[in-house]
């Protein structure tokens, strides 16, 4: 397990898709995950610290959760298989640990609003990390997410639902 923060949440010039940037805490290594726009929005509001006038989704359930004793501990990015993301949630609530199968993008929401650590498993940046270039100096260029913008532009999402797109 390598631990991630999320770096930002961009949104694609195909298709107007939006990606949230995991960057690995201790590296230069980044993962991209494609989400849907509300669940984009979540997590923008919470990366700004923004407490919107009604609970979102993900809000509520940090309620529900804390309302019950349970608390997130971790979530962990722990499969990619056919362009899809897979996430677990795990949880402690009356001195037993549970985990929780969910999609990427509520994860990382629920884990911003918990303060939770968010990490991938290495076979997962080992299949879809990018490293960005390097200048003269070994340092990362000065515009280090050029390569994400490149690699988005180049996708071809038309042939995918909306519901498709979401955490592909």
């Amino acid at each position: 397990m390598i631990e991630m923060m999320v770096d930002s949440v961009r949104i694609s010039a195909v298709g107007y898709q939006r990606v949230v940037v995991l960057k690995e805490k201790t590296a230069e290594r980044y993962l991209l995950i494609w989400v849907g726009s509300s669940e984009a929005g979540s997590i923008a509001m919470a990366l700004q610290g923004i407490t919107p006038p009604r609970p979102l989704s993900h809000d509520l359930v940090q309620t529900f959760l804390e309302r019950f004793g349970a608390r997130i501990t971790k979530i962990l990015i722990n499969k990619l298989e056919e362009d899809t993301f897979y996430a677990l949630i795990s949880l402690e609530a009356n001195g037993e640990a549970f985990i929780l199968d969910a999609r990427p993008s509520d994860a990382i929401a629920l884990a911003l609003r918990a303060k939770a650590p968010i990490y991938a498993d290495q076979s997962v940046l080992d299949k879809a990390g990018i490293v960005p270039e390097t200048g003269p100096d070994g340092e990362p260029s000065e515009d280090k997410l050029a390569v994400f913008r490149d690699f988005i532009n180049t996708l071809d999402l038309s042939g995918l639902s909306p519901d498709d797109q979401q955490d592909a």
